[in-house]
Order: structure tokens, then sequence, then C-alpha cells
């Protein structure tokens, strides 16, 4: 085994070792490369988790040198791997495992050139004829890359594995989605298919599964019974940024709802599988997404409220309105805020409401999931702000990943005095811990072969069939109305009206940061 030493000596406990290969980064020369991935690399370099033999192209439109490709990845690892003590020799060792090859998508002998290096990397770097193919690049050249490929014979697993990563959105409606899938079955298997969701990667989301099967505290009580109702945010404080071309075509109902949001309901509802095989994992959320009580196109305006932030000022600075924003319509009807009510039709959540509700320029940047379990039948200590609240599980996605729950206990003193209280858990408090982030799990697991935390073709298209109808509705009825927020506020007020009982409404983390004991970007 090659000396290397920015390997730890021992990597991480029960991680496997993925076997000798190649990555290939379409849209090296992007933000994806130089902010997430390149730096998640590096990250598993220093935990030992790469293969012994391996290496990274990065092909891009832009004209840069393999120095000038290395150089600007350095930059990227230091500033957003979140590694400590990063030595110069290090980078450098490190960088020798990289190289650029400037690469127009859409021209055959390109392929046939990527295909003349591969197999010179293989003979002389002994990567033995395994490699992944990761798009960051655009979804609009998507099949462009994949058929490419397979004309030039670098799908087949006749020598080695081939496997291709695709980033979100996967098509952009049910119909597109079902054509991308028909398309790419007919280069690649489904086994050999990554569909990436950056949100399953993270710590929390993966801990739920543990949170609910192992123990026998929670699940008994994760039922229509105990549970009066599911809450799931996915909050952020930016705009849109330099992102307005993109974001007008997409909205945060594909950007954000359709992929994230949806396999965080899957796994927070989804039945105990028979193993943690990816499939069976994978067949639960599915069964879950099978069992949404349709939302019929008459029915959006009761289930769903859509918003859009507008002009206003926020911590002494002036945010423009999403109108305002470059490369936005300026009569644009784009949600930049997106509320849901549904319902699970199975046994276990008959009659529960699940609410899920994402947007940009929000108070904060925060992530979590929320179950609110029933009161108790008889209010016995008559207490105002008791008889209010109820018993929460709060598992935090971001940032400060961990897990809240909070209940009634008794003041001291003579009486009965009811106070809330939070019992809680940080990663951040694990002591010589790294958390690693999600794309360092997310490339692990592809590089192993370990699907689990990637979605299914038969998820993804389940997924845009039961929002079809909302994006219908909202195409074809100007009626719908579009409902404008103060940009740093929590949406569109009318969004409470979704919350089914009496002073009910949707939880605002970080209002009251003493009372939640989970820290806030603000």
């Amino acid at each position: 085994m090659e000396s290397n030493k920015l390997t730890d000596s021992n990597p991480v406990p029960n991680m496997k070792r993925p076997e000798n290969q190649v990555l290939i980064i379409f849209g090296a020369s992007g933000d994806l490369a130089h902010r997430k991935l390149i730096p998640a690399i590096y990250s598993l370099k220093v935990q030992g988790l790469l293969p012994e033999k391996f290496e990274v192209i990065g092909a891009g439109r832009t004209v840069m040198s393999d120095a000038d490709f290395r150089k600007r990845m350095k930059e990227g690892i230091v500033s957003f791997s979140g590694e400590k003590n990063i030595k110069d020799t290090e980078l450098d060792e490190f960088s020798s495992l990289l190289s650029y090859f400037v690469f127009d998508f859409s021209a055959e002998k390109d392929y046939q050139l990527l295909k003349q290096m591969l197999v010179e990397k293989d003979a002389h770097s002994g990567t033995s004829g395994n490699y992944i193919f990761y798009l960051a690049t655009p979804p609009s050249i998507y099949t462009t890359v994949a058929e490419n490929l397979f004309s030039a014979g670098l799908t087949a697993q006749t020598q080695g594995f081939r496997r291709i990563i695709f980033e979100k959105p996967f098509g952009y409606d049910l119909f597109s989605c079902q054509e991308l899938n028909k398309k790419l079955h007919k280069l690649f298997a489904e086994e050999q298919i990554y569909r990436i969701d950056h949100y399953l990667g993270k710590e929390t989301v993966q801990n739920l599964l543990v949170t609910r099967f192992s123990n026998g505290l929670f699940e008994p009580l994760w039922n229509r019974n105990y549970v009066d109702h599911v809450e799931i945010t996915s909050a952020e404080s930016l705009g849109v940024e330099n992102r307005g071309g993109y974001y007008d075509s997409a909205g945060a109902l594909r950007d954000m709802v359709q992929n994230h949001l949806l396999q965080m309901v899957g796994l927070a509802a989804m039945e105990s599988p028979s193993s943690l095989k990816p499939d069976a994992i994978r067949n639960e959320v599915l069964k879950v997404f099978q069992s949404f009580q349709p939302i019929r196109e008459e029915e959006v305006e009761k289930y769903v409220i859509r918003g859009q932030y507008t002009a206003s000022k926020v911590r002494g600075e002036c945010l423009p309105s999403y109108r305002q924003e470059p490369g936005v319509d300026p009569n644009s009807r784009t949600e930049t805020y997106v509320a849901i009510k549904f319902f699970i039709n199975n046994w276990r959540w008959g009659g529960v409401p699940f609410y899920i509700r994402t947007g940009k320029r929000l108070p904060t940047r925060v992530t979590e999931i929320v179950i609110h379990f029933k009161p108790t039948p008889h209010f016995l200590f008559r207490n105002e702000d008791i008889n209010k609240a109820v018993n929460q599980l709060i598992l935090r996605i971001q940032p400060d990943e961990g897990i809240l729950l909070k209940f009634g206990m008794k003041e001291p003193g003579a009486g009965f005095n009811v106070k809330n209280v939070n019992m809680d858990f940080h990663y951040s408090d694990l002591a010589d811990v790294k958390l690693p982030s999600a794309y360092e799990r997310l490339l692990s697991d592809v590089m192993v072969g370990d699907s689990t935390l990637y979605s299914r073709d038969d998820t993804v298209e389940t997924a845009w069939k039961f929002l079809e109808p909302i994006q219908t509705a909202w195409a074809t009825n100007m009626d719908i109305k579009m409902f404008g927020y103060p940009a740093g506020t929590w949406g569109p007020e009318h969004a409470n009206d979704l919350i089914e009982g009496k002073d009910t409404t949707w939880r605002y983390p970080c209002k009251n940061l003493a009372d939640d004991g989970l820290y806030c970007e603000l």
C-alpha cells in the first residue's frame, strides 16, 4: 500500500474502503466542484476513506491548465473543507491527484479523448477501469453527456464498474422526469444511476432512522395515536443571489419540495425496513410516497400557500424584492416560498396532518423536523403557558445538528407551576468527533456502491406525480394568489391558516433562543 501522509493510520471504523477508481467531474470549473465536491474529497483523503489508487479528472468548458485547476481547488479546500491546520505540503500531495480537461460536452471527439485518457490512467495508475461520472452541469445537458458517454463505450461494465451521478433537479415535472428516466435506462442500468440529494447525506437525517428504529421509547409513539401533526421546515435567509435566471424557471416547489422536503417526509414516516440494504429502505420510502393523499387541482388553494419576498430592511440592510433581483422577470410569478398541508393514507398516519414549508429570505437558515405529540386528554395543571404547549421532538438538520425533546416540568417551590424544559443532544458536544459534510458521506457511498441515500427512479416519479396537480393549477389558474411577504419574515401570514387547531401556528425556530437551546444563524 502506498505511503499516504494525509491518511490516518486507522480509517473511520465501519467504513468500507473503496476499490481503485477514477472520478470524472463534468462541469468542474463551476462552484459546486470548488465549494463542495473537491473539499469533500480532500476530507475523505484525510480520513483514509479514498481508494488506494484514485484520481480526479475535472472536465469543463472554461479554459485552464492542470496547474490553474489545482490552484483553484486548493483555494476551495482551504475555504470550505472545514479541515484545520492544512499544510501546503498536504495540499500539494492531494492536488497531484487532480487533472483538468478542457471539454466540449457536445463534441464526440472529446469523449473519445476522455476514454483514451482513462485507459492510460488504468495502465499507469492501476485504477482498474472503475469510473464514476459526476454531472455538476445544468440539467439541460444531462442526456447529451449520458448519450455521448454511451457512444464512446464508457458506460458498459465489461471491465470495472461505471456509475453516474446526477444533481437535482431530476426533471421539471412528471412528464420530463419520466422522459429523462426512459432515455437514461437505454444507456445505463438503474443500479448505475445515482440521483443525489445532499440533504439525505446530513447526519441528523440518517440518525432519524436510528432514533426511530433502535429505541423502544420513540417507535411505539410514532403513529396517529400519539402524534398530533408533523412539521418540516427548510428555511434560507439568503435570496437567489446570482442564480436569478435559474431560480425564476424553477421556484421553491421544484428546487426544494420535490426532492429535499419530500425525502425527509419519507424517512420520517416510513415503516421499519426489513434490513439496512439500499432497496429495503428505498422500498419503504416509496410506499410512503404512494400513500400521499392526492391534492386535486381545485383543492390547491386550500392546501397550498405560495409567496414571493418583497423589499424590506433587515438589521439595517435594505434588501431588494425578488422581482428586483438580477435575472428575474420584473413580472415574475415564481414562488420563493411554499407551504403545503397533506395527509398520508395508511394505518400508521391516517388523519395526521403533515406540514412542510420552505422559503428564501426568511429570518434564519434552519432545517428541522418537528414531531408534535398530542396533549394530555385532561389538563390537570391549569397553567396558561403549558396548556398552549405540547410535547415536541425536534430533529435539527442544520445548523447545530442534534435532537431536542420538549416536555413539562414542575418549577421548584410550592404549588404545581409547570414550565417547558428541554432535553437535548448536540453533535457539537461530542469531543474529537468530526461531523462529515453531506457530500463527504454521499461521495463515499457512491465510491463503494451504496445507493441507500440516493433516489430511485420510481420514487422520484411518484414525488412528481404528487406535485403535478399543484403545478398544473398554478400554471392554468391565474386567480390563485401569490402572497407577498417582507424579506426577513417567516413568509405569508396566511400560511398559519393551514395549521389545524385553535391558536396553533407553525413553530418559529430561533424566536426564543433561551427556550429552544438550539443555535441559529441570525
